[in-house]
Order: C-alpha cells, then sequence, then structure tokens
C-alpha cells in the first residue's frame, strides 16, 4: 500500500481541548437558561399574586353590595361563602382560608369588625374596612415583590412587606401603586 493510499489514524475524532470547548460553551448556555427560567418564575408568581389581590377587591365589593349591606367580609374564607340566595361564593375556593398561600405567596387579610351586631347574609360578622397583604414564601425564589391592598381598592407594590403597616383605607406610607 502506498503513502496516499494508507488511512491517517492519528488524525481523526476531537482533541481533548476541542471537546472541553463544547463543554464549556454548553455550560454558558444551560447557565443563561436557568437564570432565565428562575426569573421567569419569579415574575409568574408575582403576577398571579396581584390578580389574585384584584379578584379579592372585586369580591369585597360584591360582597359589600350583595350580602354584606355596605360591609366586607373579615375573611378570605367568608369571601369564599356561599351565599344562601344563590349557593356561589364571591371568590374560588382556592383563595378561602386565613391565611392561604397560592404561587409562591402567602395572602393575610384583617379588618375592622363593625360594632353594629348586624350579620351578613352568609352569617358573618362583617367589617367597616379590610386591609389584605400578599408576601412572597421564599423571597428572591416565589417572588421578588410584596404586594398590599385595602378598602380603597387599589394594589400597592414595594419590596419591603406591607404586614402590619398596610392602613385599611388609603395609601400605604410606602410602595406604588400596581397599574
Amino acid at each position: 500500500m502506498t503513502q496516499a493510499n494508507r488511512p491517517s489514524i492519528g488524525n481523526s475524532g476531537f482533541t481533548l481541548i476541542e471537546l472541553l470547548i463544547v463543554l464549556a460553551v454548553i455550560g454558558v448556555i444551560s447557565a443563561m437558561a436557568v437564570a432565565g427560567y428562575r426569573h421567569a418564575r419569579v415574575k409568574s408568581g408575582e403576577t398571579v399574586a396581584v390578580a389574585a389581590m384584584l379578584t379579592i377587591n372585586q369580591a369585597q365589593f360584591s360582597f359589600a353590595q350583595v350580602c354584606g349591606d355596605q360591609r366586607f367580609s373579615p375573611t378570605l374564607a367568608g369571601l369564599a361563602a356561599p351565599v344562601p340566595a344563590t349557593g356561589q361564593g364571591f371568590i374560588s375556593p382556592d383563595l378561602a382560608g386565613d391565611p392561604i398561600v397560592k404561587s409562591g405567596y402567602q395572602f393575610m387579610m384583617t379588618g375592622t369588625p363593625a360594632t353594629d351586631g348586624r350579620q351578613s347574609c352568609n352569617g358573618l360578622a362583617p367589617v367597616t374596612t379590610y386591609q389584605v397583604t400578599a408576601d412572597p414564601t421564599a423571597e428572591g425564589v416565589t417572588g421578588g415583590l410584596f404586594f398590599g391592598t385595602n378598602t380603597s381598592r387599589i394594589v400597592f407594590a414595594d419590596s419591603a412587606t406591607f404586614a402590619g403597616n398596610m392602613p385599611e383605607a388609603g395609601s400605604p406610607g410606602h410602595g406604588s401603586e400596581v397599574k
């Protein structure tokens, strides 16, 4: 066999350096994908929290009009309790708890009890004003923002919690309106 017809054994395949470069590129791309996934997960948790806050505000408004004689439900579970006339609650059962965890956020509602002794149509002692807070269960992992709302039905967001300092009406001392 002549020199030109012989197969070249040493020149086939990839070198160790080439394989390491390929693995490094795959590692960098994977790291960027994981960071993007984490960011998307945090944003989706925040979006669910804002949607739940808006839902709670709408449910409280409906409760006051239909069932509470212009007063509000004292608890999230009270908003989910069926109205005798329709057999339906004002919010879905996945928000019925005090407190409740949904999509990585813990929702908590409090209010000022009405003093006149009248009950709502579903047997609850209503409140004259309310406030709701939503805090991430693992800050930075399930959500990066804290949310709060109240009788004014405006949702506020901030990087600090509203728990303990969200007024039952009007704007809080920190945060900005979610638009």
